[in-house]
């Protein structure tokens, strides 16, 4: 993408936000008007009345989809799983957010993904912050309204990753250099590279 074409995007865009989860799952839509974010809607999904596994994924392929053809979203910002301890819950959050991932390419949206690092350093400065920190900046950045915000963190976690893809669109791309592959990085970066 050129910077013209970035530009534009800043212009009018709909970004889906989705925090992946198996208890709760959030979601949010932050709308972008000649540049500025707005906070469209937010929500959580939960899982109390799934019986397994299997039907919180048919739950959340459900209502992801539903989603995208009520908004009709550009795109998909999704927080990435991190690792834990708990090598089953690691596996079962992977599923949750690659099923999003697979309704919203199957729908045609961009999807992009970020580290719970990313979206706490882009939106607070820190990678150690508290969800309760960056729903207050998120609260402050957007403007608002204290009636507005969810109880459940999860949902201002899906609009934090949607704020973070949103503040990757205002970094102008003139300035990035992208590379083919692995080795050409290694090539080019070999003062980089231990």
């Amino acid at each position: 993408m050129n910077s013209n074409s970035q530009l534009s995007t800043l212009n009018s865009q709909l970004i889906l936000g989705i925090d992946p989860g198996t208890t709760v799952m959030g979601a949010a839509l932050l709308e972008v008007t000649n540049g500025n974010a707005a906070l469209k809607a937010m929500t959580t999904l939960s899982f109390k009345d799934c019986a397994d596994h299997y039907q919180k994924l048919a739950k959340i392929e459900k209502f992801v989809s539903e989603v995208i053809e009520a908004y009709k979203p550009d795109a998909l910002a999704i927080e990435s799983p991190f690792f834990g301890k708990n090598v089953q819950s690691m596996l079962k959050l992977g599923r949750a957010q690659g099923v999003a991932i697979a309704v919203a390419v199957n729908k045609g949206l961009n999807v992009h993904e970020y580290s719970p690092l990313k979206i706490k350093m882009a939106i607070t400065g820190n990678g150690a912050s508290s969800k309760e920190q960056v729903a207050g900046m998120l609260k402050r950045f957007l403007h608002i309204d204290a009636d507005r915000m969810q109880v459940k963190l999860d949902a201002t976690d899906a609009l934090a990753a949607a704020y973070c893809h949103y503040l990757q669109l205002r970094v102008p791309t003139s300035t990035a250099t992208h590379y083919k592959s692995w080795k050409e990085f290694t090539t080019k970066n070999s003062e980089r590279v231990k």
